[in-house]
């Protein structure tokens, strides 16, 4: 077997050379900085470096797990993934069967222009929209005066912050998400379509039977993928979202992390918990595919 392999490289050593640069890449950008991870065990100090610092195992871990605001953190984070997971999944899955189904390319082109660009809208500029028609000055406001008494405060509330937040980014992201299924579903055959109508097959009944069947094995490596990432999600629009007095549902691991660990400077803390965070991205990612192997039969490695 290992003869064989080595002979199959050896044949298509010109197609591995391609792969030369992007391992180099991955190798310099993602596997060398990992040895940073160390300071996660010490008491980093810039003027003694990594190995003259002082090496402290896991008391950092100790305190981020038994600090006051650990359980409000970690919830936050876990229900803030799980909600976008479960509400945002589907929604490129729909957009993507609805695209199939403009048979127009005219009308189809424009319709898919229109859910892509959000993606391309940067995230600091979609918070300030955010903040612009939410205010309680703002449009969103002056619609619901029509029916309530006074405004509502949006972006201050705890209450409202998962729903902005989940909404804005099904709103960017599920066109942009559901090019991967469009392309899927150009491999389903026609002719099944045209076979189940003839045989008195409804649209959901053909969608359902022939559509999904196509995109099951997609599916399933995006969701593991998606597992993976549960716990990282997203710094950048969750920090730019946050107010004083949203901050009950708003501050997650990412956001504390980067307080901690680069505002006031705990290098090693903020190191401990983005680790911290990182490994049960990793649980998270064995799990589900093993659960989707076992269930499905598909499997990411």
């Amino acid at each position: 077997m290992k003869r064989n392999r080595m002979a199959y490289i050896k044949k298509n050593w010109v197609l591995y050379l391609f792969l030369a640069p992007a391992l180099l890449s991955v190798f310099i950008f993602n596997y060398i900085p990992m040895y940073g991870v160390l300071i996660a065990f010490q008491n980093f100090s810039v003027t003694k470096g990594i190995w003259g610092s002082d090496w402290v195992g896991l008391a950092h871990f100790t305190s981020f797990l038994t600090s006051p605001n650990f359980l409000q953190i970690f919830l936050n984070t876990i229900k803030l993934s799980s909600y976008e997971l479960l509400i945002g999944f589907p929604v490129p899955v729909i957009l993507a069967l609805m695209l199939h189904q403009i048979r127009r390319s005219g009308i189809k082109k424009n319709i898919q222009l229109v859910i892509y660009a959000p993606y391309f809208i940067s995230t600091v500029v979609i918070a300030g929209m955010l903040f612009l028609f939410l205010s309680p000055a703002g449009p969103i406001n002056g619609l619901l005066g029509l029916f309530m008494n006074r405004p509502v405060s949006f972006m201050s509330e705890p209450d409202y912050f998962r729903t902005i937040f989940i909404t804005s980014g099904i709103w960017q992201g599920a066109g942009f998400a559901s090019i991967v299924y469009v392309a899927a579903l150009s491999n389903s055959d026609p002719q099944l379509h045209d076979a189940a109508t003839i045989d008195g097959a409804s649209l959901l009944q053909r969608i359902w039977h022939i559509d999904l069947q196509v995109l099951k094995p997609v599916m399933a490596v995006l969701f593991i993928l998606a597992i993976g990432g549960i716990m990282g999600v997203g710094f950048e629009k969750a920090y730019l979202l946050q107010t004083d007095r949203n901050l009950p549902a708003s501050e997650i691991i990412d956001t504390y992390v980067y307080k901690r660990g680069l505002l006031a400077g705990d290098w090693s803390f903020g190191a401990a918990v983005g680790l911290f965070n990182t490994v049960i991205g990793l649980v998270l990612l064995a799990t589900a595919n093993q659960v989707v192997k076992k269930l499905k039969g598909e499997t990411l490695y």
